[in-house]
């Protein structure tokens, strides 16, 4: 694994995971990123297709994009897992510091519409 690659990926605004359907078509979706020690971190609803998609298949392709999902970059091979309640919290707490105050504002609305078990986070571990 390449520390530069995670440090690009995590230091960026969006990452494009591309998850994949039953069918195997694949499906391009830009979440917010964050940095985890050897991994990134994305935070995301629990009831969102790519969580069942992830669920399902744990081979995605990540990559930078734009806001609108648009590749910015080299997409790479990787892994990604649900993460648990203790490293989807430290997600939270993450993506507050790195997006500030539009980061804080949705994650409030998030926890008051979804409470704290509506939302879930994505552990992405880039294939060697």
């Amino acid at each position: 694994m390449d520390d530069t690659q995670l440090d690009r990926l995590g230091s960026g605004k969006y990452l494009l995971v591309t998850s994949y359907r039953k069918d195997g078509t694949p499906v391009a979706t830009p979440v917010w990123v964050v940095r985890d020690g050897d991994a990134l971190g994305a935070w995301t609803a629990a009831d969102s297709w790519k969580v069942k998609r992830i669920r399902r298949r744990a081979d995605v392709l990540v990559g930078p994009c734009d806001l609108r999902g648009n590749p910015t970059g080299d997409q790479l091979p990787a892994t990604a897992e649900i993460a648990d309640a203790a490293t989807t919290a430290r997600y939270r707490t993450l993506v507050a510091r790195k997006y500030g105050i539009v980061g804080r504002l949705t994650l409030l609305g998030s926890r008051l519409r979804r409470g704290l078990e509506g939302t879930v986070g994505i552990r992405v571990t880039l294939k060697p």
